[in-house]
Formats: C-alpha cells, structure tokens, sequence
C-alpha cells in the first residue's frame, strides 16, 4: 500500500513539474514575441531577472523597470535560501527563517504590485480590455496573454521602446546652430549613460544661440533634464556637444573658460557661522584665479556685495541673515568670478511673491550688464516679465529629453497657444504625470520649423 501511495505521488509530483516548466516555456516564447514587436531584441526572453526588465519598458514603464527587475531577482534567491535553509535545519536557528520568510513575503508583495502596473502598461500599449489583467496577475496563465499578444496580428503595440517617431529624429537631427562671436552656441547632439542592460539617452538634439543681455528661462517637467542640460552646458557633465561661449570652446579649453562661468545650485552651500564677508572673501579665493591680488579680490567682493545689498549685514552671521538675504548671498558667490553666464537653479524656492520679483529684478539688472542668466523656476509666471526667452524641454515618448521650443516669451506664447507658462509644463508633461502628453508633438513642430 505505501510503494503504491509513492507512485501516486511522484507522479503527480512530476505532471506538475512537467506542467510548470511547459508553462514556462510558453511564457518565454510569449515574451520573445512581444520583446521583438516592441522593438527589442528578442533573445533578451532567454535571460532571468533581464527579461522583467526589459518588458517593463515593452509596457511603458520605464520608471518601474529598475524595481521589477531587483524584486524579480531578489525572489528568485531568497527562495533558493529559503529551500537551502529547509534542507539544513540543523545548521540554521529558528529566527533567521523566519526573518527570510518575512523579507522573501514582503518582496513578493511589492513584485506583485509592480506585476499589476507594468502589465496595465501593456494593457494601454495593446489597446485590450482591463479585464485582462486578471490572467496577467495569476503566474500559472500569465503566458496565455503573452502568446495572444505576441502571436496574435490583430495585437499591435501603439509605443514601442525604440524611438517610434523616426521622422521626428531625422528632423531634429539635421539641425544645428550658427556659432554666435558673442553670446551661447549649443550644438549638442547627445547625452548618454549607462544603465543596466542598456545605453540611456538623457538629451538629444538640442540647437540653440543665445545672444548677450538674455535673461533666459528654462522649462520643463520633472525628468526633461533640465538640470543634465545645464551641466553639459556648463562642462561639468560633457556631452557629444559642441558648446561656445563668446567664440571659445567651453570642453576644449575648459581650464579657461571655468571661471566665465556662474553657477548657483539649490541647496545653499554656506557655513552658518562665518560672517557674510568672510564667506564671500572664502568664495573668492575658490572662484577666482590665483593671480588675482588680494585687493582685487576684496574690490570685486565690495562690487558684488553693493549690486545685492549686503553692505548692511556684511558682519552678520549667515544663520541670522533672512532667507532672501540668504539667496542673495548664495548668487553673489556665482557672481564673483564676474562670469559671462550665469546659471542658477531655482533662486527663488522658498521665497514669498515680494522677495522672488525683488531677486529677479536684480537678475534682470545682471543681464543687462551684458552676461547670459539662465534660470530655472517652478514659479515663473510671476515673474515672466523680467525675461526674454525660454527654453522648453520635454521628456519625449522615449523619456529622452528633447528641444520642444527656444525662443522669446512672446513666441512661446504663440506656438504652444498658452498665456502661462506654467500650462506650457502641462502641455508637454506625459499623461501619466497629470499632462497632456503632447510632448511628441511639439518636439515635432518645433523642428519641423526650424531645421527643415
């Protein structure tokens, strides 16, 4: 009676087994079908842990594919420690299986969440019933929507990984900007880094002249690289680009050019207890070249100190000063070095309306000594008067950072037919992001009308 109970059981133990890896194996063929109609390369279906990752973005969900793939992979061996720990009781205590037990659970929790957002992605990208997602969450018939999709003609995807607006590329790609004697060239045809299994393209084909005296304002939603954008601007981060300032070559002689440059981060970056003046005599000895004499050092911190009104409190501690007194100090580090361009990135965080047009009118008044300012706020609107550009980016349907506009306020107004600048960031933003999604498009007008 026992052998024949053992026979019951290996074999149903082994139809499981059998119908677990056939199930798998369906899957894979389903996954290598939709890896090739979105674009990837198909082999990617063979690889664990890689293939979470790479249909993640199959679906649209570039953002959640990092975490897909680190909880798929986390599972996979904290099961096989689990099972080991099972097979070695005796080598193992009580509360360390348990404590595997809890974390193996709570990251198969958090995969089964991100198993519900990345298969709705491919249930947008498919254009099929939400109902589906029912077979999707259930890992035993996941592979029957993957083969419908991958097998079925009538199963086209609307977005795929790779740049689907190919026109919008040829475009854009065969634009440049006429190198400007005097005033900001940036011919920058690429921005890429490494990540995971593939190269990531932070910015493309951005074209841009800036003359002298703008006051220039950078916008775009979370994610459009604005902040990439200026570090490849300014050298700290170099791109494929090419990018001159008053004729010299900002990568080849960056040695030189460092000290025409400005920069203004968001977080303040000053010790409370030192005085106003001995933080911007420190900021001098940094910001300006070791040939500079020491009263040339002091004449220019007395300059900069009258053009933001900190004469007054020039013996305050910078922990007692107020917080526009505070910005004012921290753009009168940048201003030191008396740069060509300056580059600040939201001056006015943490400011009321009076103290933000207070400090934007003495950006304006910089500006018209003849220097580029660059500038980014999330607040522009109420101060949008003082300026006389705006640079639009916006993270495409590839979530690449693209030029959707350069050019004057009053332009900008008229392509993307808002008085706002703030519903200018709504336009572009994905749809995902409370936006309107039509970042593509401007992309796509944008070069249609100035490089074709």
């Amino acid at each position: 009676m026992r052998n024949i109970l053992d026979l019951i059981l290996l074999y149903f133990f082994d139809t499981r087994q059998a119908i677990l890896i056939a199930v798998r194996g369906l899957y894979i063929l389903g996954a290598w079908k939709l890896l090739s109609k979105s674009g990837l390369k198909p082999w990617w279906a063979l690889i664990p842990w890689a293939r979470e990752y790479q249909l993640a973005r199959c679906a649209n969900r570039e953002p959640e594919s990092r975490v897909y793939f680190i909880t798929s992979m986390c599972i996979t061996l904290l099961t096989m420690t689990n099972v080991w720990m099972q097979w070695n009781l005796e080598k193992t205590n009580a509360p360390l299986r348990l404590l595997v037990l809890v974390i193996l659970f709570s990251v198969m929790l958090m995969h089964f969440i991100y198993n519900i957002r990345v298969y709705s992605g491919f249930i947008e990208v498919y254009g099929v019933h939400k109902a589906w997602i029912l077979l999707c969450i259930i890992d035993e018939l996941r592979f029957l929507p993957m083969l419908i999709w991958g097998f079925g003609e009538k199963y086209q995807p609307n977005w795929k990984v790779e740049d689907l607006r190919e026109e919008m590329i040829r475009l854009a790609t065969h634009g440049s900007a006429a190198v400007m004697d005097d005033g900001l060239t940036v011919n920058l045809e690429d921005r890429t880094v490494r990540e995971f299994f593939k190269k990531k393209v932070l910015l493309r084909d951005i074209h841009m002249a800036i003359p002298q005296g703008h006051l220039v304002l950078l916008l775009g939603g979370s994610g459009a690289g604005k902040t990439t954008y200026l570090n490849a601007v300014n050298g700290y981060e170099k791109a494929n680009a090419q990018v001159r300032l008053n004729g010299n070559d900002m990568y080849r002689q960056y040695k030189k050019m460092q000290y025409e440059v400005g920069f203004v981060p968001q977080q303040e970056v000053m010790r409370g207890k030192d005085t106003v003046l001995n933080t911007l005599l420190d900021a001098a000895k940094l910001r300006l070249s070791i040939d500079i004499p020491e009263n040339e050092r002091r004449r220019r911190v007395d300059e900069v100190m009258d053009i933001f009104g900190l004469k007054p409190v020039q013996n305050n501690k910078v922990e007692k000063l107020s917080g526009g007194q505070k910005k004012r100090l921290a753009i009168s580090m940048g201003l030191l070095s008396n740069p060509s361009l300056f580059i600040l990135d939201e001056p006015d965080s943490g400011l009321d309306g009076v103290m933000a047009r207070e400090l934007f009118e003495q950006l304006r008044a910089v500006a018209d000594t003849g220097r580029i300012v660059i500038v980014i706020t999330h607040t522009p609107d109420r101060v949008i008067d003082l300026f006389d550009d705006v640079i639009v980016l916006a993270k495409d349907s590839a979530r690449t950072g693209r030029l959707a506009f350069y050019g004057s306020i009053a332009q900008a107004r008229e392509f993307f037919a808002c008085e706002k600048m703030e519903e200018i960031v709504k336009r572009i933003n994905q749809k995902e992001e409370g936006g309107d999604g039509l970042a593509d498009d401007y992309v796509l007008k944008y070069a249609e009308v100035h490089y074709v």
